[in-house]
């Protein structure tokens, strides 16, 4: 094994330890939220600094390597896919991020079921949970095919947000008091959304990097392929 393969592998097993990390810290800000458990969502805000520290480190490997060893072909895919999809990662870290701090720095000790319930959180987030671990499967087999699978459920997890638009507002005719609290369902709601999109964009990084196959701002293409 050569020196760019070496680099290659480790920088392979960066991004999958950093992937690990934030499928773990999304689902602990699922749990955190659900359950209204501050103490996990405190735990979710201290190892964000963890998942940043990945970040750089990515980003500066992916660097150092394009610069020392110049790849080319399937080794050039792969490290330019990889600082992308460190980039989504990093994003979705966010989101568990911003729903973590939602939780620790609330003034409530609970949440309103109820409302729960109507935003259908714990639907959108097993779902999400789902799309990253089967993107993950997708990047640690080489499998396109898995990638592609993604984007159906991505369209499926935009129909869902969109649909909760008027099931939230309905909600705010009917409990007018309760107006605060179902807009930060609101924006939890997009944040999660937004997991989704991240989602599909490391599906497109893979099958770039897979297929030499460039699916940005080919909705079609994605969709017959799904």
């Amino acid at each position: 094994m050569n020196h760019l393969e070496n680099e290659i592998n480790k920088l392979k097993e960066e991004i999958s330890g950093m992937w690990t990390m934030v499928i773990s810290q999304l689902s602990n800000a699922r749990e955190a939220l659900m359950n209204f458990d501050k103490d996990l969502a405190a735990e979710v805000l201290f190892k964000e600094r963890m998942v940043d520290v990945y970040e750089l480190k990515i980003d500066k490997d992916s660097e150092s390597i394009l610069a020392l060893y110049q790849p080319v072909a399937s080794d050039l895919r792969f490290v330019l896919a990889v600082l992308k999809i460190n980039t989504n990662i990093e994003r979705i870290a966010d989101v568990a991020k911003g729903i973590a701090k939602f939780v620790a720095k609330s003034p409530k000790e609970t949440l309103n079921q109820e409302l729960l319930t109507a935003g259908r959180i714990e639907e959108l987030f097993a779902m999400l949970q789902s799309m990253l671990s089967e993107v993950f499967s997708a990047f640690e087999e080489e499998n396109p095919k898995l990638a592609f699978k993604v984007f159906a459920k991505d369209e499926l997890i935009d129909k869902i947000t969109r649909s909760l638009d008027d099931t939230l507002a309905d909600y705010i005719r009917k409990n007018p008091s309760e107006i605060h609290e179902t807009m930060q369902i609101f924006s939890i709601v997009r944040k999660l959304e937004r997991v989704g999109d991240h989602c599909s964009n490391i599906a497109e990084e893979i099958v770039f990097c897979t297929e030499a196959n460039v699916l940005k701002h080919s909705k079609k293409k994605k969709l017959k392929n799904s």
